[in-house]
């Protein structure tokens, strides 16, 4: 299937990014997409609480679609950023050490939480009959599950990045909806992840008004994601109306065939949902850029100890004997299993030397240096002397102590003990 809806892709630096942002998102044609007379959300990414090049929405993603909307006269009080949340990603934090929460507050806009403050709706009232075709969602849920009521009727903005997963292989747009159309208990779908993301993206079709993606390769992870990648700078930006096709562009980019290697865009496109044949897919920007390959290794080359075991539950020897367990009191072991991995083990004992390389780079030293960089005058970027000197990734006794809170808070909160999460309306 042929895709009328083209794949933008633009080159950019630090000191234009915020007009090629504008540039990108008006090749892609989103202004045919995102009605201005409905609620715009802008459905940031974060893969990690903590900041990690290519993990989450960088600040000048975030900054740039904001920019653009207000520029092509969408009115800021319709827009608003959007977070979901896991029993071992804090959003709050995330949004505070990736600084997209200053971005938000700089433009005065609405900065949603939609587990804490928003209702959620039983799917069937909200799409029908369209159950009847998810080819996964009713036998992970058979008592039904809940999604934001806002939702519908609101256009939504995708923003994530570009980086590979050791779930999915790589993750987008497509993936990006997991993160807010589903609550805590999404690590239900886990073994059927593939057929998850083709159900939501279903899902999202009937209920938004409009849908775009907008994603961030200044910095692209490989290896095991969405966090313990090997990051490295790229210095392309993305975007398209077909989150298929996005996503497809994206893997191909990284070295993947998406029709081969990513389960999701196959099945996704076979349904007529987008287009997963970068073959099929126009393409619009910097055809040259388009056409690099990166040649990365992947997310299962060099799996860390929590993705093989991870992996080992979900579709390996573990399966029996253990994934019977998430679904019931005992699953927050496996919470406190990947926080401790992550944020008290992994985090501070190799995150600075995997990052240290980009972190040098221009864009390491802008997102170091956020707080006190201003754009040019023209709006255009940010110039060299905003980006201040060599910045090494930051970390310090802070980060322990707050995995330590997130472990408390790991079973806390979790909705296995506290009868949240799905049951949510």
């Amino acid at each position: 299937m042929a895709s009328s809806a083209p794949v933008a892709i633009l080159r950019t630096s630090p000191e234009r990014v915020l007009e090629d942002y504008h540039e990108l998102m008006n090749l892609a044609g989103y202004r045919d997409e995102i009605a201005p007379d409905a609620e715009t959300a802008l459905k940031v990414n974060i893969s990690w609480h903590f900041f990690y090049p290519a993990a989450s929405t960088t600040p000048w993603q975030l900054e740039g679609v904001i920019r653009a909307m207000k520029r092509d006269g969408y009115a800021p009080d319709r827009i608003h950023a959007c977070h979901n949340r896991t029993v071992v990603i804090d959003a709050h934090l995330g949004e505070r050490e990736n600084k997209q929460v200053n971005v938000v507050q700089a433009h005065g806009l609405a900065n949603v939480h939609l587990y804490e403050t928003e209702q959620w709706m039983d799917v069937r009232e909200a799409v029908g009959d369209l159950t009847r075709k998810f080819l996964c969602l009713n036998e992970v849920y058979p008592q039904g599950f809940s999604i934001p009521r806002r939702f519908v009727g609101e256009n939504i903005i995708h923003l994530p990045t570009v980086k590979t997963h050791v779930f999915t292989t790589t993750t987008g747009a497509m993936k990006n909806a997991f993160g807010g159309l589903l609550n805590e208990r999404r690590h239900w779908t886990h073994p059927v992840i593939h057929e998850t993301l083709v159900d939501l993206l279903m899902i999202q079709k009937k209920i938004h008004r409009g849908i775009f993606a907008v994603m961030d390769g200044t910095f692209a992870g490989d290896g095991p994601g969405p966090r313990c990648m090997v990051p490295h700078v790229k210095n392309v930006i993305l975007a398209s109306r077909d989150q298929v096709a996005i996503d497809a562009v994206a893997a191909r980019l990284m070295g993947f065939d998406p029709l081969k290697d990513l389960k999701y865009v196959r099945l996704a496109h076979e349904m007529g949902l987008g287009c997963g044949d970068p073959a099929q897919i126009p393409l619009v920007g910097d055809l040259e850029a388009a056409r690099e390959n990166w040649h990365f290794d992947g997310p299962f080359r060099e799996m860390t100890f929590a993705a093989r075991n991870q992996h080992r539950i979900y579709w390996g020897p573990l399966k029996k004997p253990l994934e019977w367990s998430l679904k019931t009191w005992l699953a927050p072991w496996s919470y406190l299993a990947s926080v401790f991995y992550h944020d008290l083990f992994w985090y501070p004992l190799y995150a600075r030397a995997k990052a240290r390389r980009v972190m040098r780079s221009p864009w390491g030293r802008l997102f170091s240096n956020w707080e006190q960089a201003r754009p040019d005058a023209a709006g255009r970027g940010y110039p060299a002397d905003q980006w201040g000197g060599t910045a090494p990734l930051k970390i310090d006794k802070s980060h322990v102590w707050q995995g330590l809170k997130l472990l408390g808070m790991a079973i806390a909160e979790s909705p296995e003990w506290l009868g949240t999460g799905q049951d949510r309306r």
